[in-house]
């Protein structure tokens, strides 16, 4: 089961690792969410991860509900995926993201 939860473009592309993994990122690649508690910008900071690559952020706009999960160990609810890449936008603006919430069914 899965619903859609957000999508956004991920803050900071410009300053982290998005460049390094650009390359290798497409439409439907997961991505993974991270707390960054000690983040001195935003207290509520979730970071965007491709493998080892820091992509950016989770807007301050729509982490609130993000922060709140992870900060009390809940992170297997969400599935965090590539939904939009233009390489002639802003960087920006360049990796659009999409977050369904999941609930996996158990198999019998």
């Amino acid at each position: 089961m899965r619903e859609h939860l957000a999508h956004f473009d991920i803050a900071g592309f410009t300053y982290y690792e998005g460049v390094l993994a650009f390359s290798e990122l497409e439409i439907g690649t997961l991505l993974q969410l991270k707390l960054e508690e000690d983040n001195k910008f935003d207290a509520r900071a979730v970071a965007l991860y491709f493998k080892n690559f820091k992509l950016g952020f989770v807007p301050r706009s729509e982490n609130r509900i993000f922060y709140k999960f992870l900060k009390v160990g809940i992170s297997d609810c969400f599935e965090v995926r590539i939904q939009r890449i233009d390489k002639k936008e802003h960087p920006e603006n360049q990796i659009g993201v999409i977050v369904h919430l999941v609930r996996k069914v158990a198999q019998e």
